[in-house]
């Protein structure tokens, strides 16, 4: 494998068994994504772009295929070494922010670290350098019902990179903002995108944000293309 791919996708299919009869989503897609590299999944809805999402963050398996992050199958992997990959490897963000309302802004940035036990000195460093960075230094002790919804999912982001992952994943991270505030919390992903160098997967239906991504896909009839 070249040094620089991080993202290998081989042939990947997958489908649905119902009782009468099998619903087949993905269809032989293949391709490569290098480190810091930006990619949007677009297409309509059930075309399969958040089930590819789930896929390459191992939180599904493909029917067939091979998926590949820096070098490693995700397919070799027992269910604790996979879990243990995902927290290292893969950042998610979501439509939903999935903050736990119990806890302060800084502990559910902390949560990914608290998983495996590999919580180190650095890591409230890390969450607080992060918090300022996305313009939460002053809400650190807030709860998450104390912020406004792009506050919110500013802090997602802010979770999904505190164990400096090589892949972050967001399926429609914009979905539930208004335009100006999906405008700033696109621009601020970006900024982190390109700070910790890592590789960007975006699934939307937002036609503003494609202009902004390397590389666009489109899935339609279980294929995805890149145009």
């Amino acid at each position: 494998m070249n040094d620089s791919v991080l993202l290998r996708i081989s042939k990947i299919c997958k489908s649905f068994e119902h009782i009468h009869h099998t619903v087949s989503v993905l269809q032989d897609v293949s391709f490569e994504v290098v480190q810091c590299q930006s990619l949007v999944m677009t297409g309509p809805s059930g075309s399969g772009k958040s089930t590819l999402l789930h896929l390459i963050g191992a939180l599904d398996k493909p029917s067939s295929g091979e998926i590949e992050i820096n070098g490693t199958s995700l397919l070799n992997l027992s269910e604790l070494e996979l879990a243990k990959f995902r927290n290292q490897m893969i950042g998610f963000v979501f439509q939903d922010h999935h903050l736990l309302p119990q806890y302060s802004v800084l502990e559910n940035v902390l949560i990914p670290t608290m998983a495996f036990k590999n919580m180190s000195p650095n890591s409230q460093k890390r969450a607080i350098d992060l918090l300022e960075k996305i313009g939460l230094s002053d809400r650190i002790s807030h709860r998450p019902t104390e912020l406004s919804g792009g506050e919110r999912q500013r802090v997602a982001i802010a979770r999904a990179l505190i164990n400096q992952p090589s892949i972050i994943l967001c399926d429609e991270p914009t979905g539930n903002l208004d335009h100006a505030t999906a405008n700033t919390v696109t621009s601020l992903l970006f900024d982190l995108h390109q700070t910790e160098q890592n590789i960007l997967v975006v699934v939307t239906h937002n036609r503003d944000l494609e202009h902004r991504f390397d590389r666009r896909f489109v899935f339609k009839e279980n294929s995805c293309i890149e145009v």
